[in-house]
């Protein structure tokens, strides 16, 4: 299952090209790759395979459709798996299967991130089952490397398609990809007729929540260097809370008067309190289940204070489950890592329309709860506006979190709590102050521990 090539990218071709244009000076040394015994024309006695392999060889200079090796990317070491395409479509046959394996072990034994930049059409249909069986082979791998606390970043370069999507790049903790390219389980010969293109693009891939960001060749070097920078930093010490950026320290007279500062037009919103935060940050983006919620929560990795915090951010508005599942994810792939984590709270609550049902509102919710309880890592909260009902308290961390003096945290909208009570319109503010919703009331609560500012 081989793929042409596109020329909708600018990116070098050749896996060497890459790898240089992606290094830094000087600095790759390439691994040396397993020997195996290779019967004629490959395990399933196809003719002409022989020939085909040598044909690829005299083409590319390359033994088989993988280049592994070690080099600095910004600064940090790690392994880099780079795909020759023009060696038989960048299938993966037996003895891609065995550099892949020993440059992951080589990896584990050595603490180093591990970077596969993917372009394949798939598995070698001359080496038949034998070859589509390597893809167990790559998942184990990459799932020993995850369970080791050691970060895998790819890039998706033109075409990305068949098992080395649906393991090595779709598979990674960060997911990376080239404008233009072709990304899908289905390559272009194998497709139903009349399939829109569209829908088999880094782009649809990003749109989709199944890659995290665009990334233009011509930026690639600097922006893994970026992630591999971010989450090679582990570090058991808990973020701080972020100072208040609100105009005013003074905590709120009543509940409603708290009601009315969180939902104030003017208050700063989650991304002004991440830039007064952090000094360099990169997001993740999507769910891998089909959904983003870019307008709801801000996930990814910053550096605080010379060293890498994680952070999810509620940005004000309902939050969607993409929303909340990006933010498990997020969670989790921190605790791995071993960084420490900041979210901010800012929801009137968990979006509650019927599209938010039919996409699993309660079992998204249900999974970020068990993200946040069952992390190793430590977790901050701060509340920066609104904390409505379980949306909120799902991203909360229990036993350590703040507000500021411009929020509040409720089991309910006091508006919301008056219609359940039956109570009239003009009773809403008399149902705030009873509901003991203000900042000073939730730390004598005992549910937060404390206030941030003086």
């Amino acid at each position: 299952m081989t793929e042409p090539r596109s020329s909708r990218t600018a990116e070098p071709r050749s896996a060497r090209a890459v790898l240089t244009a992606l290094a830094d000076d000087a600095t790759f040394a390439e691994l040396p790759a397993p020997e195996r015994n290779c019967r004629p024309d490959g395990p399933l006695a196809w003719p002409g395979y022989d020939a085909s392999r040598a044909r690829a060889v005299e083409r590319t200079g390359e033994q088989e459709s993988v280049v592994c090796g070690t080099a600095r990317v910004g600064g940090t070491r790690a392994v880099l798996i780079a795909f020759e395409f023009g060696f038989l479509g960048g299938s993966l046959g037996e003895r891609t299967g065995d550099r892949l394996e020993a440059a992951y072990t080589y990896a584990r034994e050595r603490r180093f991130p591990v970077v596969p930049l993917v372009a394949t059409g798939g598995s070698r249909m001359q080496e038949g089952m034998l070859a589509l069986s390597q893809l167990q082979r790559v998942a184990r791998q990459s799932a020993l490397t995850r369970e080791a606390g050691l970060a895998q970043v790819a890039v998706l370069r033109d075409p990305t398609t068949g098992g080395g999507w649906a393991t090595l790049g779709a598979g990674a903790d960060v997911t990376l990809a080239l404008p233009g390219a072709q990304v899908g389980f289905a390559g272009s010969r194998v497709r139903p007729a009349g399939a829109d293109p569209a829908a088999y693009t880094a782009e649809a891939q990003v749109a989709a929540g199944a890659a995290d960001a665009l990334v233009r060749p011509g930026e690639l070097r600097e922006t893994l260097g970026r992630w591999l920078r971010l989450l090679t930093c582990p570090s058991t010490t808990p973020a701080p809370p972020p100072e208040p950026l609100g105009g005013s320290a003074d905590l709120p007279a009543t509940g409603w008067d708290a009601v009315r500062r969180a939902r104030s037009p003017r208050r700063p919103r989650a991304a002004a309190y991440l830039d007064a935060y952090f000094t360099d940050r990169a997001a993740i983006s999507g769910d891998r289940c089909g959904g983003t919620d870019p307008d709801g929560m801000l996930c990814g990795f910053g550096m605080h204070e010379g060293r890498t915090v994680a952070y999810a951010a509620q940005t004000g508005t309902a939050t969607r489950p993409a929303g909340f599942r990006t933010a498990a994810r997020l969670i989790r792939l921190a605790d791995r890592l071993g960084i420490p984590v900041l979210t901010l709270v800012d929801t009137p609550g968990a979006a509650n329309d019927a599209e938010a049902e039919r996409q699993g509102a309660g079992p998204a919710i249900a999974d970020l709860f068990a993200a946040v309880a069952g992390a190793r890592t430590p977790v901050t909260t701060l509340v920066i506006g609104e904390g409505g009902s379980g949306g909120a308290l799902a991203l909360a961390a229990p036993g350590n979190t703040w507000a500021t003096p411009d929020s509040y945290f409720s089991v309910i909208a006091p508006e919301l709590a008056a219609a359940i009570l039956k109570r009239p319109p003009r009773e809403v503010e008399t149902t705030a102050d009873q509901l003991r919703i203000r900042p000073q009331d939730l730390v004598e609560l005992g549910v937060i521990r404390g206030t941030v500012g003086p």
